[in-house]
């Protein structure tokens, strides 16, 4: 779906200086693309081998899948409860017509291109946004002989099939213990659990509103029945982003910025957990197998004078994607970008060119 990076041959000297600029090597450049629709992230390179996440193993989960076509998604596979549950859902669709497992494969490729330029490995449960993805307790199985530090399920919920603004936030999904697999249980009630704590904690930090509904608890579901947690012998965070039947929170998530803002704290709850925590900290883990495959924000915008230069380089992507998103041209993108940009780790700049290319209808302003 991904067509390889094109090479310009001696390309402009100001385009040369603003690459340099801005610390985007050709290693770590994620050239975003819109088909049909989607917004994805070319391949890299392989992924840096420094930075602050060098030797970690994380595993992104995008909810559901885009076609699945020649499998029955009413297979019965195990729940991790000792009982059966249906191979796969279809996923729900936003009140603004937007497919949800399009939604979460848009915010997870930004954060897969985010933890890479962080020196991260990244797997991935499945390849693109058209085809099959995988059944839960496959997926659950890729997680755990990935041998990730940390594995990551990406969705959005749905309330009803018409709007419904009455439900609003984010929540965590984490499961009812005990699990019956001891190792399972071991895992995902020590580290499992913390790392559904910190992605909380960051949801909250960037602006997002915690759950008013399915009892949340600052944040936190309890469920039983969630075999992407009950299944993984890694530690798992299981996030449900917002309600695609709230027309407000639908239309953030079903917007190139609103995914950004979304994806950007995902990562910093990611990078938060993993910092200081060795690719191999969980003991339980198998040895990482190369081939494993198969509401809105509270926070105003900021205003046009807004200082970006005390933030870290996570916390400053979203005000300054706000700035993009209200420039008027690609040259005032530009300008925002040699200006505020500078402030902004190059660690994250792949989200953030992600962004630019789709606000302006596949032209960087670079």
């Amino acid at each position: 779906m991904c067509a390889p990076r094109a090479r310009t041959p001696n390309p402009p000297m100001n385009a040369v200086r603003f690459r340099r600029r801005v610390l985007i090597a050709s290693s770590v450049l994620a050239s975003s693309v819109l088909v049909g629709g989607l917004l994805t992230v070319a391949p890299t390179e392989a992924a840096p081998k420094s930075g602050e996440l060098a030797g970690k193993t994380v595993f992104l989960d995008p909810g559901h899948q885009g076609s699945a076509a020649g499998h029955d998604l009413a297979k019965q596979v195990p729940d991790g409860r000792g009982g059966k549950k249906d191979c796969q859902t279809t996923g729900a669709t936003a009140v603004t017509g937007k497919a949800e497992h399009t939604i979460n494969w848009d915010v997870s490729q930004l954060v897969k291109a985010a933890l890479e330029s962080k020196g991260a490995r990244v797997v991935m449960s499945r390849n693109d946004d058209t085809g099959w993805g995988g059944c839960v307790d496959e997926r659950a199985e890729a997680a755990s002989r990935s041998g990730a530090a940390l594995a990551v399920s990406i969705h959005a919920d749905s309330t009803s099939t018409g709007a419904d603004s009455s439900k609003t936030g984010f929540h965590m999904i984490v499961p009812t213990l005990p699990i019956p697999d001891k190792t399972v249980d071991s895992v995902q009630s020590g580290e499992g659990r913390k790392a559904s704590n910190t992605l909380r904690d960051a949801m909250k930090k960037a602006g997002f509103a915690p759950a008013n509904y399915l009892g949340a608890v600052d944040g936190i579901v309890t469920r039983p029945d969630i075999a992407a947690v009950n299944l993984t012998r890694v530690p798992a965070a299981f996030i449900e982003m917002g309600n695609l039947s709230d027309p407000a929170e639908a239309a953030v998530l079903s917007s190139p910025q609103g995914a950004t803002k979304y994806a950007v704290a995902i990562t910093e709850g990611i990078s938060a957990y993993l910092d200081g925590h060795a690719a191999a900290a969980n003991p339980t883990a198998p040895a990482p197998d190369p081939g494993a495959q198969p509401s809105a924000p509270a926070a105003e915008s900021p205003s046009e004078g807004t200082d970006l230069s005390g933030l870290s380089g996570v916390e400053a992507i979203g005000p300054l994607i706000d700035k993009l998103a209200k420039a008027k041209s690609p040259q005032e993108a530009q300008r925002i970008l040699m200006t505020d940009g500078q402030d902004v780790s190059a660690n994250v700049l792949k989200a953030i060119l992600a962004v630019v290319y789709a606000v302006f209808g596949g032209k960087l302003p670079i």
